[in-house]
């Protein structure tokens, strides 16, 4: 009974908030249509171009506009209701997912351009969203509850990388990648009825405004300067460049597997059920005190499974391989957000999370040109395989550069 009290998951922020409950069902709700467009735009650029790098390519057409607009969304968050900056971004994802799905219910082959710039401005958007959300977790629970409240958090999302690929991969195959973006533009509805019922959420002791590019260089100074931060955004580009090879998931479901959209939807789908279940028992990471090593060890075990899945012939050993990754990556995103939350006073939440947010999302698209352009070179088997495998190798590196993210102390006082 010890055991299971310790795996089950910490509910208390979500009994303890009704905010914090609005913004979680929300965002839940929203990640659906999100994961299922992010099924439908590699496959469509794959079925229409038949090229993998190609395909690889639209990570790179991403990371221009992420980039900008998630330092942009942190300088906003940090001086602005996050609230209100939250409410408004989500109106324009409704409105990008629309033009996609118009797109594709009005023409066969979308120009490739186009195409491009609209996955742009989804992952600009979607950039802002991500970090005003992370900023505004913290101040909806006590502070013994934050930590809680992150894991939660992370692993209920987790859940719509269960469910989001999988409907997204069913719908492309029986209605198209149309219907893939109709229902993000619809389920991303949820998340503004969330925002509209919650109550302000101006940042706290912000002190005069800055302007705009002070204010980011004042964020990534803050960033620079802490080790344990640099440490572990810098072993998170490391897992995602090198170890997250999604973009080739069309192609090994078609190519490989000839498992088509279904197989593409399973291949995402299994990172995320892995991560899903271990995102909600961790229970046990609530008292962890060496948090910084459990990130090091878990990205080890996330690149060695990643590699394994690139060397087996069955798509279902493929998957459970993909599973036991999304475990590590769950649970070394859990210990790094707590760490990143607790190094942080909440004037600079909104440009921490900002770098966050962008190492995050930045990392998965230059895996994508990384694991596009080593399959052109020497097959996709080869990519997947070496990719994971310098994920591995690259930990000792990370650690030598940034020891304070070995030796960080979760019992130590926070920001």
């Amino acid at each position: 009974m010890s055991l299971l009290r310790r795996l089950a998951p910490d509910l208390r922020p979500l009994r303890a908030s009704r905010d914090l409950r609005r913004l979680v069902v929300g965002n839940v709700v929203t990640g659906l249509g999100t994961q299922a467009t992010l099924v439908a735009l590699p496959y469509q650029v794959y079925v229409e171009t038949e090229s993998a790098f190609l395909t690889g390519l639209l990570g790179a057409a991403e990371l221009v506009p992420l980039a900008a607009m998630a330092l942009l969304g942190g300088a906003l968050a940090d001086r602005h209701d996050r609230r209100r900056l939250l409410l408004l971004d989500q109106i324009a994802l409704v409105a990008v997912a629309g033009l996609l799905a118009a797109l594709a219910f009005a023409t066969d082959e979308a120009p490739l351009p186009l195409l491009f710039l609209l996955a742009g401005a989804l992952a600009g958007f979607g950039a802002v969203q991500n970090v005003t959300r992370s900023a505004i977790i913290p101040n909806l629970v006590a502070p013994e509850l934050v930590r809680p409240a992150l894991a939660t958090s992370y692993g209920l999302y987790q859940l719509t990388l269960v469910v989001g690929p999988a409907l997204g991969g069913l719908l492309v195959a029986a209605a198209g990648v149309g219907w893939a973006y109709a229902l993000d533009a619809v389920t991303c509805l949820a998340l503004v009825a969330a925002v509209v019922q919650m109550a302000p959420q101006p940042p706290a002791g912000a002190g005069e405004h800055l302007p705009v590019r002070r204010s980011v260089g004042e964020g990534l100074r803050f960033v620079r300067r802490n080790d344990a931060l640099m440490g572990s955004f810098a072993i998170d580009l490391l897992a995602m460049t090198f170890g997250m090879p999604r973009a080739l998931f069309p192609v090994l479901a078609l190519a490989v597997y000839d498992a088509g959209a279904a197989g593409t939807g399973l291949l995402h789908a299994s990172v995320a059920a892995g991560a899903t279940v271990a995102a909600l028992t961790t229970g046990w990471l609530t008292h962890a005190r060496w948090l910084g090593r459990i990130v090091a060890y878990s990205v080890v075990v996330w690149g060695l499974a990643i590699a394994a899945a690139g060397l087996v012939g069955s798509i279902w050993l493929a998957a459970v391989l993909l599973a036991l990754a999304g475990v590590a990556d769950s649970v070394s995103a859990v210990c790094r957000q707590a760490i990143n939350q607790a190094v942080t006073p909440d004037r600079l939440r909104g440009r921490m999370s900002s770098v966050f947010s962008l190492v995050v999302t930045s990392g998965p698209r230059m895996g994508d040109v990384e694991a596009g352009a080593a399959a052109a070179l020497g097959g996709v088997r080869f990519s997947v395989v070496s990719g994971g495998v310098a994920c591995a190798a690259g930990v000792a590196v990370v650690l030598a550069l940034f020891p304070a993210l070995w030796h960080y102390d979760a019992h130590a006082p926070a920001a």
